[in-house]
């Protein structure tokens, strides 16, 4: 059966207090305490059952055998920092894969996705238009955006978009005839709905508007289809502003009213927990907060 080896904190001391020569200097780089430094040499003096230090009028030195084995911890410590040095390198390069919802992906992602490539050269980006299952994120992905309440626990997620939900139509639908000067006005066009019809109910019931048919009007898989059919003047969608930008700037798709509603989702930008902090993860996740923040100014 192989030996245990000592601590990896009692390691790290005695590297540092021989480098120094000095417990002091030692606990002022590791941010303990000399007492925590002097303990930890003394726990692996013990497990090793030899003296590493000798102490000559108020001087500290190393014994022969604590010499050589300085010299070998040395040389392992300077390895693995090396090691992880090229570790970190690489994870700022590369390739980053990015999975997004397809009507994310399509209205907001890819528009803006060649500024941070201009900005990161380095940093290959590879979009994967997807549905994901909540908190579900395998191997191959390294970043995704999430749409639901944030609380995924196999995840480290970070909210983008709130959502600001409001009708959106074409300009085209003025000209059938039916008015649209009010809320109650919507009982005479037909309602596009994403998914289900639960958004319009909560919508309606918001602002106490009646007689709205909502069990009619058809629906649609994704938001992309329920905005490409209000430009076409099929009907009246509900909507959030931050994917319908590209047909609200092109003039295809207007807000009639100023009402909106905060829906109870929101855009996360999640990824594998412990990978937040790798360098090309944490670079795109802050390019992703500042574009959020330009647009909200």
């Amino acid at each position: 059966m192989a030996k245990r080896l000592p601590p990896l904190n009692a390691l790290k001391a005695f590297e540092t207090a021989a480098r120094h020569l000095s417990f002091t200097k030692a606990a002022e780089e590791l941010f303990v305490t000399q007492a925590a430094v002097s303990h930890q040499i003394k726990s692996l003096e013990s497990h090793l059952s030899t003296k590493l230090f000798l102490r000559r009028n108020r001087t500290l030195l190393l014994t022969e055998e604590g010499q050589g084995y300085f010299v070998e911890l040395r040389d392992i410590f300077n390895h693995l920092q090396d090691a992880t040095d090229r570790l970190l390198a690489r994870g700022s390069k590369g390739a980053i894969t990015v999975a997004a919802p397809p009507s994310f992906a399509s209205q907001w992602l890819v528009s803006k996705i060649s500024q941070f490539s201009s900005l990161h050269p380095d940093i290959d980006v590879r979009i994967k238009a997807v549905d994901l299952d909540d908190g579900f994120l395998d191997e191959t992905i390294d970043i995704a955006i999430y749409y639901g309440k944030g609380n995924w626990g196999r995840v480290h997620s970070t909210k983008l978009h709130a959502e600001y939900l409001t009708p959106m139509c074409s300009p085209m639908l003025f000209q059938k005839g039916l008015p649209l000067e009010t809320l109650a006005d919507l009982k005479h066009h037909l309602l596009l709905h994403d998914s289900s019809r639960a958004a319009w109910k909560n919508w309606l019931r918001a602002f106490d508007i009646r007689g709205v048919n909502v069990n009619q009007g058809p629906m649609f898989s994704h938001t992309m289809l329920v905005l490409q059919a209000a430009a076409l003047g099929q009907g009246i969608a509900l909507s959030n502003t931050v994917l319908a930008r590209p047909e609200i700037e092109a003039g295809r798709l207007i807000c009639p009213f100023e009402e909106s509603i905060e829906s109870k989702d929101a855009f996360y930008l999640v990824c594998h927990q412990g990978q937040s902090e790798v360098s090309k993860i944490q670079v795109f996740r802050e390019w992703m907060l500042a574009q959020v923040e330009d647009e909200s100014a």
